[in-house]
This record gives C-alpha cells, sequence and structure tokens, in this order.
C-alpha cells in the first residue's frame, strides 16, 4: 500500500480501526442486529466465520463490512448453531502450536509433492485439496451434508 501512496501511518490507522471494530464482534451475547446486517459484520456473521460445519466453511471473511462476503459470494447467514473449530483438531492449547500449525501442514504438503502440478495444487488450490484426495475442500464437504440431508429427506 505504501507503493500505491498510503502514508504508513494511514495504513496501521485503518488496521488499528478494524481491529477494535473485530473485538466487539467475538461474542455469542448479541444476537442478530436488523437492517445493520445488510451492510456491516456482526456477531451473528462472525459466528459463521469461526464455524466448522460445512455450511459454514470459508464464508463471511469480511472484518468491518459483510457487503464485500455478499458481493463475493462467501456469504452465509447464521442458519444452524455453530459447531466452533477446526475442521481437524489439533488437541493443544500451545499457541505456539495453534499459529504455526497449518504453516508446518503446508511444508509437510509441499515436500510430498511429486510434481510441479501437485506442488502448485498444494500451493493455489482451495484448502483441503490433495493428490491422492484423502482430504476434502469446504465445497466437497458441503455437498456431501447437502447429498446426506437429501438421502436423509428421501428415506423420512
Amino acid at each position: 500500500m505504501p507503493l500505491l501512496g498510503f502514508k504508513p501511518v494511514d495504513i496501521l490507522t485503518a488496521q488499528a480501526i478494524s481491529l477494535l471494530y473485530q473485538y466487539w464482534i467475538h461474542t455469542e451475547l448479541i444476537d442478530r442486529l436488523g437492517p445493520l446486517e445488510w451492510l456491516f459484520n456482526t456477531p451473528s456473521h462472525h459466528r459463521v466465520h469461526h464455524g466448522r460445519n460445512p455450511i459454514y466453511l470459508d464464508r463471511n471473511h469480511g472484518g468491518i463490512l459483510i457487503l464485500w462476503d455478499r458481493l463475493f459470494g462467501s456469504f452465509e447467514k447464521e442458519s444452524e448453531p455453530v459447531d466452533f473449530g477446526l475442521t481437524s483438531n489439533i488437541h493443544t492449547f500451545n499457541p505456539l502450536r495453534i499459529a504455526s500449525h497449518e504453516l508446518f501442514a503446508a511444508f509437510r504438503d509441499l515436500r510430498s509433492a511429486r510434481t510441479v502440478r501437485e506442488a502448485l495444487g498444494y500451493l493455489f488450490a482451495a484448502p483441503g485439496w490433495s493428490t491422492d484426495q484423502s482430504r476434502q475442500t469446504s465445497k466437497q464437504m458441503r455437498a456431501a451434508q447437502l447429498a446426506g440431508d437429501a438421502s436423509a429427506t428421501k428415506r423420512a
């Protein structure tokens, strides 16, 4: 951004405002906020962001404005109770491990790549992509959930 002409103090101010705004949306005490939910990221929208329910994966990335998620198709309304956490738990409370486990997993994946195409897949494909399809992307998880819901509906 400095290369585009923004002053470092302006960049830091914007980051501080964003961080302060995001502090209050980390709560379960506030439910819905009516018309404000069309434009702003709210606690309800942010709960979705932290959910590991397949329907909620890779959704609601906005820091202050939820408008961008609505425009780019990554918005999801909170429609079921949120199961907070990771799709694969790491079973630790060590903050260093929590902050770095994905980076180490990415390096491990890159090391296992046998071709340049596989390495590019690990670098640029959706999270969960693997050469042997032993893992699932969020899109595949959502499709599996929808297929399960459809088969449950057929049985009923």
